[in-house]
């Protein structure tokens, strides 16, 4: 399945041209954007979060107070497949009659491949090179790539074991395709949500598709967020300014989940740990790891909450670096609009604190 945005007249003609009685019921994947959601609906009304703090949205099980907030909802935000992969089953199944928006497939959001290998070099298959840090904005220029490997759906391996054992002895060695899982739903990297830029577009797109849904409270949805963008041209300012004295800087993620914060910022990693949170690296990519550390200097490695902090202390062991522990999803945070911000500006403390 397949649901992307539906066009606000649509979606107002769907859900009828009269506004609901009380505010729409709305849901949310995880806890940023479930927080753009709260800053635009401030005032009227509170989202709910399906995906809990803390909790990995690649897999999850829902809860019945969760399943029941996708049944009762009648507008759904998601960030993508690629993300939480079980949740589209779950979308149709119980929010079929709500209008569900794909945010990373929306107008103007910035898409980015996903980076292969654990220190981003530019990546060849047969004839063609792919540099990894090309922005396919809105996938206008890769859509005929369906072939392309660890970003598409591999169509014709529906044995998917055979096809990693085959690719692995094929490509030994080669070990940023250990772990296809974390590439098999989509071939864009789904943590959109840490560029403020797209975070930014997505107020707009929330705000649209709320006043489809609900037109007597339109004019306080926009007003929401457009303020919302405010604050984030001002949080945006205030992260390079914690930025800019780092610049040169060297640091290594867990796993590689920032591009979308690398590029907003310019501040761009030397690797990653594991290409992905859905599986542990191969010992060939920890030692990959740990020369480029090595070899040139690098300053910080920065380890996750969520993941094992041996595969860190492995990685640090006879080095210089520093360390620090960033979160991507806000799980410490207390829900609501103030944790996007948040999460942002814990990004960039991290990193002042580890370089």
């Amino acid at each position: 399945m397949s649901r992307t945005l539906l066009p606000v007249s649509l979606t107002a003609a769907l859900i009828g041209s009269t506004a609901f009685a009380e505010a729409p019921n709305v849901a949310v994947d995880i806890a940023p954007v479930h927080s753009l959601v709260a800053r635009v609906m401030d005032g009227i009304a509170t989202p709910n979060l399906i995906i809990q703090s803390g909790a990995s949205p690649h897999e999850y099980s829902l809860r019945p107070s969760e399943a029941r907030s996708l049944q009762d909802a009648n507008v759904v935000f998601w960030v993508s497949e690629g993300l939480s992969p079980w949740l589209e089953g779950a979308l149709e199944t119980l929010a079929s009659d709500a209008a569900v928006v794909e945010l990373l497939e929306t107008d103007g959001t910035m898409e980015l491949e996903f980076r292969e290998g654990a220190l981003f070099e530019k990546h060849v298959h047969g004839e063609e090179a792919h540099d990894d840090h090309e922005d396919h904005e809105n996938h206008e220029d890769h859509e005929d790539h369906e072939d392309h490997a660890g970003h598409a759906e591999h169509e014709g391996h529906e044995n998917h074991d055979d096809h990693k054992g085959a690719h692995d002895d094929a490509h030994e060695g080669h070990d940023d395709h250990e772990d296809h899982a974390g590439h098999d739903h989509g071939k864009h990297d789904p943590h959109a949500w840490l560029s403020p830029q797209n975070a930014a577009n997505w107020l707009n797109v929330i705000a649209s598709q709320l006043s489809a849904a609900d037109p007597a409270n339109a004019g306080s949805y926009f007003a929401n967020a457009a303020a919302g963008r405010v604050e984030l041209e001002a949080l945006s300012a205030e992260v390079n300014a914690v930025l800019d004295p780092l610049r040169g800087g060297k640091f290594i993620a867990f796993h590689d989940a920032y591009q979308y914060f690398e590029k907003d910022f310019n501040f761009p990693a030397a690797g990653a740990i594991s290409v992905s949170d859905a599986s542990d690296p191969s010992p060939a990519r920890i030692a990959e790891i740990r020369d480029r550390i090595a070899s040139e200097g690098i300053d910080c490695v920065l380890a996750e909450p969520q993941f094992n902090p041996g595969l860190v202390a492995t990685v640090l062991e006879g080095t210089e670096a520093k360390t620090a522990v960033i979160d991507p999803l806000g799980s410490d945070l207390e829900t609501g609009a103030a944790l996007y911000p948040q999460v942002i500006r814990n990004l960039a403390a991290s990193l002042a604190e580890c370089l």
